[in-house]
């Protein structure tokens, strides 16, 4: 029986869905969003969060500042209400009210961007404030998950290990991008295990993680308006892109069994059973990392006027809508993956023209 004195101490690290009965395909998810956070983002929040109190950044006096989406945001405000430090969230207006809500009643304050930057998106417009808000008040301590090395640290340590445990026979990883801390700690720890592991990256279309133009997003969580510096496509084996309208049929999909998850679950559900299905998988051990839950969602991705409003009265077909399960569909030929080189990377974090940011 786990006993805990603080929040950020107990993580559901053994959880795993088998798809095959949903999907039509072997895979096993990763369920991470179950802890008091809600999702993965408390492993990279505690790790950023303790490495600057052992550098001394940290003191009783500061003021933790940082640029989020909404996951990270609150696992940082449940673990700065457990260590009584003060948290500015700065989020945007694609952000879900419940984690606003959630970030407020752990006692952080919540700044909202309305507007975009003409060549950052959202994210710019995040970041420039940041930058503003430090450069007056030297009590404001940010954490920079998209610079900060124990973002990826965190999962080289913890999540990585974690599938190996279970799964020592592993094939083929499958994992969402947005600041990519998740994909750089396990793709780093794979690349130095016994055999060898194919490194799946799964990104929203719209976003220019890995090159491209720039496009719509609605969800958020995964994907980038500009370049994420933790990036290196070095340890990535391929990308696969999924369109907002997949991600959705995959959550509906998935609920319509019982499972509510998250947007983000969803896009690397809805690329990893593309990627099956293009490839012989039926000999391959293939786990996918799920990041959050779904109760989050329950006023976007789940309702129906919002997704009417966003992606049309035929975002979910018949079958979608039925309390039945789907049968397998074949693969939506809007997506698409590619192979990635050692020479196609970019390593400047160079803005891209205006796009909603992570």
């Amino acid at each position: 029986m786990p006993v805990v004195s603080v929040p950020y101490a107990f993580n559901e690290e053994k959880l795993y869905v088998d798809l095959r009965s949903i999907f039509g395909h072997s895979l096993f998810l990763k369920c991470e969003g179950f802890n008091f956070a809600g999702s993965i983002k408390l492993k990279a929040a505690t790790e950023m969060v303790e490495a600057a109190e052992r550098d001394g950044i940290l003191t009783p006096e500061s003021i933790l500042v940082e640029s989020s989406s909404g996951n990270l945001g609150v696992a940082l405000s449940m673990i700065a209400a457990s260590k009584g430090y003060r948290f500015l969230c700065v989020t945007d207006s694609r952000g879900n009210l419940s984690n606003r809500m959630m970030m407020e009643a752990l006692g952080s304050q919540v700044h909202v961007i309305a507007e975009q930057k003409a060549n950052g998106g959202f994210l710019g417009a995040r970041l420039e404030y940041v930058r503003a808000l430090c450069a007056s008040d030297d009590r404001y301590v940010w954490l920079s998950q998209y610079t900060n090395p124990s973002n990826w640290k965190a999962h080289y340590r913890r999540t990585a290990p974690e599938i190996a445990r279970q799964f020592p026979r592993l094939d083929v990883l499958f994992v969402g991008t947005g600041t990519t801390g998740t994909l750089m700690g396990c793709a780093r720890y794979f690349r130095e295990w016994h055999r060898p592991v194919r490194i799946i990256a799964v990104d929203s279309v719209g976003s220019v993680s890995f090159g491209g133009p720039p496009g719509r997003r609605m969800i958020p969580g995964l994907g980038m308006s500009m370049r994420p510096p933790l990036l290196d496509e070095s340890y990535v084996d391929e990308v696969m892109r999924v369109e907002e309208a997949d991600t959705i049929r995959a959550c509906h999909r998935l609920a319509r069994r019982g499972f509510l998850f998250g947007g983000s679950t969803g896009t690397v559900v809805s690329g990893a059973t593309d990627w099956l299905a293009r490839h012989d998988a039926r000999e391959l051990t293939a786990v996918a990392i799920g990041p959050d839950l779904g109760e989050r969602y329950l006023d976007t991705i789940y309702q129906t006027n919002w997704l009417q409003d966003l992606y049309g009265e035929n975002v979910l077909n018949s079958d979608e809508k039925a309390a039945g399960p789907w049968a397998a569909s074949p693969a939506s030929p809007a997506r698409w993956g590619r192979q990635l080189d050692p020479a196609d990377r970019r390593p400047q974090w160079q803005p891209a023209p205006s796009a909603p940011g992570s």
